[in-house]
């Protein structure tokens, strides 16, 4: 079952601590100078020509009270571009829209060149739309009286991608009408979550809230095996509309009790074009979850639109990092982080484990240190296992926990790091599995398969062949392998190994699952399309 809330994200609450923390971040690509289009909070246009002077329109948004009122509230002024003065007596002509919804068309006057638009939800059959001037937030900021227009109807106060086609028909004098209108297509986006609640089949009642700075998202999916996240959004693929998007900005809210995504990197993928590794980035200086940053900017979306995107809007897939598969979690203090993984990758009761671990300064840009610490792995407080020590500085090298799992052990335990640097806050807790519960995903290859596979492995018939007729049995569903993500590779050739395997197959030396490996990594390097 899902359950959706649309809320501003507030982050007022944090100790100056994890203020500082914060400030801390490498998360200056949030600051966008001089924006110049959709998917961020304000937007500023480039400068026209207006009787020998430079004139543009500014928008900015903001919540009205956000103590007392959900309302949002988004600014429209007409300003000369070198002084930042407003002009007066401006006629703008504004057509709005949120999303797909047609809200208004209207011509609205404003004596000092501001308007201000107050989104408010209310349940009406129409959009309603009601004006009245008095000293608000922005005017106050400002200095001014601008015009306030209550705009009023379902679900309009709940964030979202807010369109808004702006033509000035006077301007300095409502006498002055324009032989051309000026004419600015403009996008501003207000922080949108949705909540989607979930049963994980190893940690239970989980949920990722989903905010969207863009527009609203849809089909939310998390597979439990593979751990990835999808959902789509509305988005034009244009060169018009990529142009004016500065950013599309996307965050993960996780709770930190979902040991399965405390991973420590990400990948994006959208309409199945990998994105940058840049284009993520996790902060994990909150007490009860961590916040994954996604910010794809105008050089990401033209690779997608230019590797033949023709799908409708952006359909999401976020993937745990495979090629660095730790588990990641900083202390309270926010000093250090610590990366965990596991040999055997399964953890099994009654059998032996090895936990390895770096711990790594925050500081530092992540380097491995030296420090005193004390581990210990816990279930329902319980003691299963526990040591102290001195962590290594080697990049190389990683500290190692060895215990054998008790037989009555099975579901969350908890690794636990303690007391580094001799410090009561430098500590934190890592959920991870005994006996994980997967869901097989079926696999189904006919017998007669193996005689293809080993005129191939025989170079009785070519690469092509064997391909075309491996992607014609899968198409058809004769042989069933799980899905498998594909990328783009210039490179055709077929691994020796994948002939090797295949020839092993044919003679009944390896099983049915690690020949669809070879299959997978064929799909996945982009040789086999399906």
């Amino acid at each position: 079952m899902e359950k959706k809330s649309v809320k501003k994200i507030q982050t007022s609450g944090h100790n100056l601590k994890n203020l500082f923390l914060l400030l801390l971040l490498p998360l200056f690509v949030f600051a966008f100078d001089n924006a110049f289009g959709h998917g961020v909070g304000s937007e500023t246009f480039p400068p026209v020509n207006l009787d020998g002077r430079q004139v543009t329109v500014e928008l900015s948004s903001s919540q009205s009270d956000p103590e007392t009122s959900d309302d949002q509230q988004i600014s429209i002024s007409m300003i000369d571009f070198d002084s930042k003065i407003t002009l007066r007596d401006v006629t703008f002509h504004i057509k709005a829209e949120k999303g797909s919804q047609f809200l208004f068309e209207q011509e609205f006057k404003a004596d000092n060149g501001f308007l201000v638009f107050n989104f408010v939800s209310e349940e009406t059959d129409s959009i309603v739309i009601e004006e009245e001037s008095e000293s608000n937030l922005f005017g106050s900021l400002l200095g001014l009286d601008s015009r306030l227009i209550h705009v009023k109807g379902p679900k309009l106060s709940e964030g979202g991608l807010y369109k808004f086609d702006i033509s000035i028909l006077t301007a300095d004098g409502y006498s002055k009408t324009l032989d051309e209108p000026l004419v600015f297509n403009a996008g501003i986006s207000i922080a949108q979550t949705s909540r989607h609640d979930f049963v994980d089949p190893n940690f239970g009642n989980q949920k990722i809230d989903v905010v969207t700075y863009y527009d609203e998202i849809s089909d939310f999916e998390y597979d439990s095996d593979s751990k990835e996240i999808s959902y789509s959004m509305p988005f034009e693929w244009s060169y018009t509309n990529i142009n004016q998007t500065s950013v599309v900005h996307e965050e993960l809210v996780i709770p930190k009790t979902f040991g399965d995504l405390l991973v420590s990197g990400f990948t994006m993928y959208v309409n199945g074009v990998q994105l940058s590794d840049d284009v993520a980035t996790i902060d994990d200086f909150f007490a009860d979850g961590r916040t994954v940053h996604f910010i794809v900017y105008q050089k990401e979306l033209l690779k997608v639109l230019e590797k033949g995107s023709n799908e409708n809007g952006m359909n999401f897939v976020i993937s745990p990092d495979r090629d660095y598969p730790h588990l990641s979690s900083v202390t309270e203090n926010g000093q250090f982080r610590i990366l965990v993984f596991w040999e055997p990758e399964n953890l099994k009761s009654g059998s032996d484990a090895k936990i390895l671990f770096d711990v790594t300064d925050v500081f530092l840009k992540n380097k491995p240190v030296s420090t005193n610490y004390q581990f210990s792995v816990t279930q329902n407080n319980k003691v299963i296992y526990q040591q102290s020590g001195i962590s290594t500085d080697s990049r190389e090298e990683h500290n190692v926990a060895e215990f054998v799992i008790p037989q009555d052990v099975t579901g969350i335990v908890y690794l636990n790091f303690s007391n580094l640097d001799n410090n009561d806050l430098a500590r934190t807790t890592i959920p991870i599995v005994i006996d994980r519960v997967t869901n097989e995903k079926e696999i189904t290859i006919p017998d007669w398969i193996r005689n293809n596979a080993l005129w191939w492995s025989e170079e009785q018939i070519d690469d092509t062949t064997f391909v075309q007729g491996i992607e014609y049995l899968i198409k058809n569903k004769i042989v069933v392998i799980p899905p498998t993500q594909q990328e783009d590779s210039e490179s055709k050739e077929i691994p020796s190994w994948i002939r090797n395997n295949a020839a092993w197959w044919a003679a009944g030396q390896i099983d049915d699952q690690t020949f669809v490996q070879g299959l997978e990594y064929l799909i996945q390097k982009g040789i086999i399309r399906v």
